[in-house]
């Protein structure tokens, strides 16, 4: 039975291993070694979302959508789909980021360096009981000088999962959530490895 757990432990690391990508495309990190705290920075821009093109045109879609089953609860849908990033998705990617870095992280008014993370997709997935599609995000990281703006480092992620154990994730909010806690454990990591 130990064999079995060990064996599907294993295939579950490998699948997330392949599914998620963080390349450094430039820049050294070095700068950061000796620093303890950073700013953080979230942006939405130019955000794709699911089959649209533009996250505008998937709000408006899905408003239509729920409003036609019941007045109102597009507007309470956007509402959600706009405060989950605050409440949710941001502190998610910041309480793993800050797990596997020696950074701590908010707005501090003297951080030499600020990390802006923009999402350029969003996959909400689904789960309708019989079928499901996981959520995925994909992610700009831009590591610059908080007072000058220059570029110290520019990082991409790919394909990170949001799925969670056990299938209870009907929420499209608990399912991009996971996306981004994914994405802050293991773009930390990586950010800390650099920093050897």
């Amino acid at each position: 039975m130990k064999k079995i757990f060990l064996l599907a432990g294993l295939l579950l690391a490998v699948i997330f291993a392949q599914a998620q990508r963080i390349k450094k495309l430039e820049g050294d990190v070095g700068v950061l070694k000796d620093e303890k705290k950073v700013n953080i920075v979230f942006t939405y821009d130019n955000m794709r979302v699911g089959k649209f093109a533009k996250e505008a045109d998937y709000i408006s879609a899905k408003k239509a959508e729920y409003n036609k089953k019941e007045e109102g609860r597009g507007e309470k849908w956007e509402g959600n789909w706009l405060g989950d990033r605050k409440s949710r998705y941001e502190p998610n990617f910041c309480d793993l980021f800050m797990k596997y870095t020696p950074f701590a992280v908010g707005d501090y008014a003297d951080a030499k360096y600020t990390i802006t993370i923009n999402t350029t997709r969003t996959e909400p997935g689904f789960n309708i009981y019989i079928t499901r599609k996981n959520a995925e995000i994909d992610l700009d990281i831009t590591i610059t000088e908080t007072t000058s703006k220059k570029v110290v480092a520019f990082y991409t992620v790919k394909n990170s999962p949001g799925r969670t154990f056990g299938g209870y994730d009907y929420d499209t909010g608990v399912r991009i959530e996971e996306a981004y806690a994914a994405a802050g454990k293991h773009f930390g990591k990586e950010l800390k490895g650099d920093l050897k």
